[in-house]
């Protein structure tokens, strides 16, 4: 299940497609061992809204079509998705084998947008509870250190706080030179294809 970012929002259905998981699977469709399943998200709304009933709804719908393995069911997004990662995952803890947020967060973001991770939006320390949460959850994080969109900063926290936890198969990359475009090179890397794939609940 893939969560696009909030450029790609709108109902054309093919938008969602363009960046991130998109180019990377149409690269490799001859060797991609998946089904991807790709919801939009309406103009001027985001993941935490009605749009994460459709996820869940069009992962269901994939998965019951094309004989998806329930067990081998992934999660990953990208900016405004990468915060919709944490959302589904803590809505639904139990539905997916290994979790890869990219260039996300979970703390409100200090602008206009409406950006944050609904069951955390008030808690007082929202970097542990998510970490108590999700503790057993395979999840690599991957942000771009020069990220002028959505700081690094929280996926700092949550890592820390998962270590913290000592959380058993939680890992985070930060590429060094990378903008808030971490989702090219996190996708390129033949080593996270491997580590995900092995994941089963």
């Amino acid at each position: 299940l893939f969560l696009h970012g909030s450029g790609e929002r709108g109902n054309d259905g093919v938008k969602q497609t363009q960046a991130g998981l998109g180019p990377y699977v149409r690269a490799h469709a001859d060797s991609f061992p998946a089904i991807v399943v790709f919801p939009q998200v309406p103009d001027n709304e985001e993941w935490y809204q009605g749009s994460a009933k459709v996820a869940f709804a069009a992962l269901d719908a994939a998965t019951e079509e094309f004989a998806g393995d329930r067990d081998r069911t992934y999660l990953t997004g990208l900016s405004m998705g990468g915060y919709g990662s944490w959302e589904l995952a803590l809505r639904d803890p139990q539905r997916f084998a290994a979790i890869v947020p990219i260039c996300g967060g979970i703390k409100r973001m200090n602008d206009e947008r409406a950006l944050f991770v609904t069951q955390v939006v008030d808690d007082p320390d929202p970097y542990a509870t998510v970490a108590q949460k999700l503790r057993d959850k395979p999840i690599w994080l991957f942000h771009g250190a020069q990220d002028n969109i959505v700081s690094p900063e929280d996926d700092r926290k949550l890592f820390a706080a998962f270590s913290a936890v000592k959380a058993p198969d939680v890992h985070y990359t930060e590429f060094a030179d990378a903008d808030h475009n971490a989702w090219d090179p996190t996708y390129a890397m033949p080593e996270l294809w491997t580590w995900l794939f092995e994941k089963r609940r």
